[in-house]
């Protein structure tokens, strides 16, 4: 069976690597160079897009912010999972909120802005400090402002009408102002949905970021009632956009009442240790959901915390020593902040897993890594 997916990044490559032995072959669509690839190689073949999709049982995505002649194209053939409309909400706030309001889970109170009057409103209705965000087109923490005092005001609006106008009629670029949470940490679902509607999630797992961008992430240390809540929430979701394919959810834990930040319409950062973590990874059940097989295991096998290799070209080999850890690289040129690769690994409990980070963290700079050796304090002793 072949399979195309649109874009042609590291989550193309996890995918194409997990599939191979069920006997799925998959190919990229780079939306940048328009060009049809091997995800894993980089060879470029000599398919266009048209000649892709056609020789393709199915079709995916690994982002968000996809061009919509190319959505169009692919919603067309009747394969594309999990469907233009779960990707065009994914990469738009505004209809990213519309679809939690419809499914009724919880999110942080806000508003839409369009005009600066919008803007003056939402500051009265919701108070400040306010977070506000760009519709389209935000990722890792970018076209994001904070708003905390009247002076404030004015020099974020100008650079917030910058982007407004910047927006065409086909594409009105628009902005969503919400009110700020002070939460206790950041939370993510990870579920799987089949073309039978069959769902399955894996275990919530406990994310860190610096400046915006994921650096470590925990799973194997959450309680029942988090779990339930986080599923229901995945249900919800999955049930309202008819989904197929992994969907990812991003959440606020306001002392044990989880609140949606954002949804991903794809396989996700903070899903990379199920890899080692699971039987079966995100990728390979993405894969499976796709291409209508069985959905695999999503249990969890131990406790497995993934790194985040951020614009480091090369890390210690020793790092390989440490018992139960395991590096996945990209196969991209070193660039500041880029994500170049990940680091799993697992221990038999958390304590054990605090542990081999504390040996990881004597291996890799605080610099480069932060929170890798406070989380392993903070795990050490755990039963």
């Amino acid at each position: 069976m072949n399979i195309l997916v649109l874009g042609a990044g590291q989550l193309a490559r996890m995918m194409s690597l997990s599939a191979t032995h069920l006997d799925l072959h998959v190919l990229a669509y780079d939306v940048g160079s328009k060009q049809v690839i091997n995800p894993v190689t980089f060879d470029v073949t000599p398919y266009t897009l048209a000649q892709a999709i056609d020789r393709s049982d199915a079709i995916t995505a690994e982002f968000e912010h996809i061009p919509n002649d190319v959505l169009a194209l692919c919603a067309k053939s009747g394969k594309f999972y999990p469907g233009a409309e779960a990707i065009k909400t994914g990469g738009d706030r505004a209809k990213e909120k519309a679809l939690l309001d419809k499914a009724k889970v919880a999110c942080a109170p806000y508003q839409l802005i369009t005009e600066k009057s919008h803007f003056l409103a939402a500051i009265d209705n919701l108070g400040m400090p306010l977070v506000v965000k760009t519709c389209q087109a935000g990722y890792d923490g970018k076209g994001q402002w904070r708003v905390k005092s009247q002076d404030d005001v004015e020099p974020i609006w100008s650079e917030m009408a910058e982007f407004l106008e910047s927006g065409t009629e086909a594409l009105p670029h628009t902005i969503i102002a919400e009110k700020m949470i002070p939460f206790d940490r950041e939370v993510s679902i990870i579920g799987v949905r089949g073309k039978n509607g069959q769902c399955k999630t894996y275990p919530l797992t406990e994310n860190q970021h610096t400046n915006g961008v994921l650096t470590l992430s925990i799973a194997g240390k959450e309680k029942p009632m988090i779990e339930q809540q986080a599923q229901d929430a995945f249900n919800a979701l999955a049930k309202e956009l008819d989904y197929v394919g992994v969907l990812a959810i991003e959440f606020f834990d306001v002392q044990g009442q989880l609140l949606v930040n954002e949804i991903a319409p794809r396989v996700h950062n903070s899903g990379h240790w199920t890899q080692q973590g699971c039987h079966v990874s995100q990728f390979e059940n993405h894969m499976r959901a796709v291409a209508g097989l069985p959905l695999g295991a999503t249990d969890l096998l131990r406790p497995t915390a993934m790194i985040n290799v951020l614009g480091q070209a090369s890390i210690s080999t020793d790092v390989l020593s440490v018992a139960d850890t395991t590096s996945h690289w990209y196969g991209k040129l070193a660039k500041l902040g880029r994500k170049m690769g990940h680091i799993n690994v697992s221990g038999n409990d958390l304590s054990q897993l605090g542990e081999r980070l504390e040996q990881l963290a004597e291996l890799l700079p605080e610099q480069d890594y932060p929170g890798v050796a406070q989380t392993a304090q903070s795990l050490k002793g755990i039963q």
